[in-house]
């Protein structure tokens, strides 16, 4: 595993971490120890334990996912497989009205869910259109004070409020987590350089673009429920679409005996001060994302992946949704 350098926290961040809204959560369409069961006596038990064994540091999770159900999941399969010394528990707090008294209230209660007297990084799930990240970043200092927060972050912020956010909470917040993948691209033009030259972290959720980047697609075969069958990216004319990417992902994987998947990872990790935290439905999908942060792109297999993904032009946003309607029918 790799850990990313130069950001002087406790416990390191390993470049692969493990997004848990699966555990707890229906949309994804897993078993019960997944939708509903708070024992850990399944999958993901088995799927943290292994997690760790790779050296995976960084376990992110979030009281809305699953409502709570996905922390306490996250917390007792911590426990049993060791406890949470030198790793990263990360949650995030419901920004529903989040005022400083509601931030603390929230840190607690996420504290207790996932069984630990410190979250290792605390994060704003949203930007709230209405309350001022000044009285949000008073109740995370707050946290942090009183030793329920050891770091702070923030999730789906433009650059400039994430710096707005950090200047009111007087002192560094760590991470901003964001849609980061070779079809969401937008980290790399501000926000990551800023991160790199500053000691912070661009944590990317749906590095593979919730399994688009696989290539195991095509408009013939396309997920037809759960999260997936409304995202644009499988619409039948973006998967046709998508044929030179996921060519270019083939070739370049079949140079480094890995998936299509890995590669489209390993481009993500490629830059310094980045950590991608794909889901993983079983042991063997943990297995293979933590492969990928082993996987070295040589500059040109960077420089042409970026390439091909900058050609995919999907049909994304308003019009895409009275697509996504009509293809929903279809299913």
């Amino acid at each position: 595993m790799r850990f990313v350098e130069n950001i002087g926290t406790d416990s390191p961040y390993s470049v692969i971490g493990l997004g848990t809204w699966q555990f707890g959560s229906r949309e994804w369409g897993y078993g019960a120890d997944y939708a509903g069961s708070d024992t850990t006596a399944g999958e993901s038990q088995r799927i943290v334990a292994r997690a760790r064994e790779l050296g995976v540091t960084v376990f992110d999770t979030a009281e809305s996912y699953g409502f709570g159900r996905s922390e306490r999941i996250l917390g007792k399969a911590l426990a049993e497989t060791g406890g949470t010394d030198g790793l990263v528990v990360a949650t995030k707090i419901f920004p529903l009205l989040p005022t400083a008294a509601v931030v603390q209230q929230r840190g607690v209660a996420s504290a207790q869910r996932l069984g630990v007297r410190t979250i290792d990084l605390y994060q704003v799930h949203q930007p709230n259109p209405v309350v001022s990240d000044a009285t949000t970043m008073r109740g995370m200092k707050a946290l942090r004070d009183v030793g329920v927060v050891r770091e702070v972050g923030v999730s789906n912020y433009k650059l400039a409020r994430w710096q707005t956010a950090e200047a009111r909470f007087g002192a560094k917040v760590l991470s901003n987590q964001v849609q980061f993948s070779m079809v969401h691209r937008g980290p790399l033009t501000e926000m990551l350089p800023w991160a790199q030259r500053t000691g912070h972290v661009v944590i990317a959720y749906s590095p593979l673009a919730q399994g688009f980047l696989s290539a195991r697609h095509s408009a013939a075969d396309r997920p037809t429920t759960g999260v997936r069958a409304m995202n644009a990216m499988f619409l039948p004319e973006n998967l046709d679409a998508a044929r030179p990417l996921f060519d270019t992902l083939r070739d370049v994987a079949t140079a480094h005996d890995a998936t299509p998947a890995q590669i489209a990872l390993a481009w993500v990790v490629h830059p310094p001060n980045v950590v991608a935290i794909p889901g993983a439905s079983s042991v063997a999908q943990v297995e293979s994302n933590v492969a990928a942060a082993e996987i070295r792109l040589t500059a040109d297999e960077y420089a042409g992946l970026t390439a091909a993904a900058e050609a995919y032009q999907p049909v994304t946003g308003f019009p895409a949704i009275p697509k996504l309607v009509s293809a929903r029918r279809r299913g």
